[in-house]
């Protein structure tokens, strides 16, 4: 049979570039994702007609289930959901490539260079896949969000990964005098795995747009270092360009919480604890009949969201909200943080869910040049990226970009109670003067609003 595939591969990662590049544009980024999977649609497509390929009845079966089980997913999915669901697809995109990694590694039929480099991918790739399940389980509420710490951690982790790692090196120098050299593979997978589980563990919710970012870089690595080892080059290029721009974002995230990816896996940040300093002021409860009336007599408006609108699900009402102010000739905007919620993008992805214009939508630097025009800012469910804290030498949040909401001239904060945010810290905004807190469900709340702001 003549090999097609290589000359198909080639349109395919020109296709995967076109699409990453479109991804890079809100008003283009749902065409970039057509792209991206209609090119891995053909990059599957084409890997049928590898000269000497077998198992094609295992090959379809698997093919099949998977379709079915990501289409009926996908489809039911609630947007409010999705951080959950990029948590586990990108694991079980770093588990394939274990997977990858495992068959090549007992087939034992390659160089040993090849050897190490599905090592090093099954490592990457195992640590990816454990991390992620983790991920998926805190962010979905089965297991506790905060940061699940206990004595020694890191030093019981480095020995978990070093002896881990150790058996690899005993399967690849053939040197043991205690299990065959095969053998090694079964405690390297199981250790590997299991530095994944315990290097999530300590990594609370606050950090999870961080760590979604680096397993997404990790898997991307993990794929492209196990297409190198087999010869898909289509791997290989698609892998690296997920790596690249997974770690341009998880840096680009660490950079938004002013802290390093190493202190994001070191964890804890977000545990609760006692904090010294007292915040002046008191908490000054509005009513929704009042903040309606400062909406209809605002020129500008911005509108703050956090995770408490995703959670509320309350992006909708939002959209209706924003909707009536411009129908009103208010000027209204969306002021969004980098790391606003649990993945990166997740607020983008709640209102462009509910239909907001793109153009309504400005990043923290864009913002933060127009609050000190806007006449109210409506702060929803948004805690730690809008504390002027962050300017305070000392806090947990010192040194982190936020939204300088508290440059507004009124502030209004839709929260269900006076709890803290992930850094366990007071928020100094909500004790200025210019703050009003509207307690409740942020969608009853935005409805309430509504309501009273149609009888004006």
């Amino acid at each position: 049979m003549i090999d097609i595939t290589q000359p198909i591969y080639v349109l395919t990662i020109a296709a995967f570039v076109i699409g990453l590049i479109r991804m890079g544009n809100p008003a283009t980024a749902r065409s970039g994702i057509l792209w991206a999977g209609i090119a891995m649609a053909f990059s599957i497509g084409a890997t049928l007609f590898v000269p000497g390929l077998s198992n094609l009845v295992l090959i379809f079966t698997a093919i099949l289930i998977g379709a079915v089980i990501g289409f009926i997913a996908a489809r039911k999915v609630a947007i409010v959901d999705m951080p959950q669901m990029v948590a586990i697809y990108n694991g079980m995109g770093a588990g394939a490539a274990s997977s990858i990694a495992a068959i090549e590694l007992i087939r034992f039929g390659t160089s040993s260079f090849n050897l190490t480099i599905a090592l090093v991918g099954a490592i990457i790739g195992n640590v990816s896949i454990a991390g992620s399940v983790i991920a998926f389980l805190k962010l979905q509420g089965w297991i506790r969000q905060k940061p699940i710490i206990f004595t020694l951690q890191q030093a019981a982790n480095l020995i978990v990964v070093a002896v881990g790692v150790l058996f690899g090196i005993l399967f690849l120098t053939h040197h043991s005098l205690l299990i065959s050299y095969r053998s090694a593979l079964i405690p390297f997978f199981i250790l590997t795995i299991g530095y994944g589980f315990l290097m999530a563990l300590p990594i609370g919710g606050a950090d999870m747009p961080v760590l979604i970012s680096l397993y997404n870089a990790m898997t991307g690595i993990a794929v492209g270092l196990e297409g190198f080892a087999i010869s898909n080059y289509a791997m290989v290029v698609a892998g690296i360009l997920v790596g690249a721009a997974g770690t341009i974002l998880t840096l680009a995230m660490a950079t938004a919480m002013n802290r390093s990816v190493v202190a994001i896996l070191a964890g804890g940040f977000g545990k609760v604890q006692e904090e010294s300093r007292t915040v002046s002021g008191n908490l000054k409860p509005i009513s929704s009949e009042d903040v309606a009336v400062m909406l209809a007599y605002a020129s500008t408006v911005a509108i703050v969201p956090g995770f408490g609108m995703a959670s509320a699900q309350a992006q909708f009402k939002v959209r209706d909200l924003s909707d009536m102010l411009i129908a009103k000739g208010i000027k209204v905007f969306f002021a969004i943080h980098p790391v606003a919620g649990r993945m990166p993008g997740h607020m983008n992805v709640l209102l462009a869910e509910a239909g907001v214009p793109y153009d309504l939508l400005e990043d923290r630097d864009e913002a933060n040049r127009a609050f000190q025009d806007v006449d109210v800012s409506l702060v929803i469910g948004a805690n730690d990226v809008v504390n002027p804290a962050a300017r305070i030498p000392g806090t947990a949040l010192y040194g982190m970009p936020i939204l300088d909401v508290d440059k507004s001239k009124n502030v209004v904060v839709l929260k269900r109670g006076a709890g803290k945010g992930f850094a366990g810290i007071e928020n100094d905004l909500f004790y200025m003067d210019k703050t009003k807190m509207l307690y409740g469900d942020a969608q009853e709340s935005i409805s309430k609003v509504i309501q009273e702001l149609k009888k004006l």
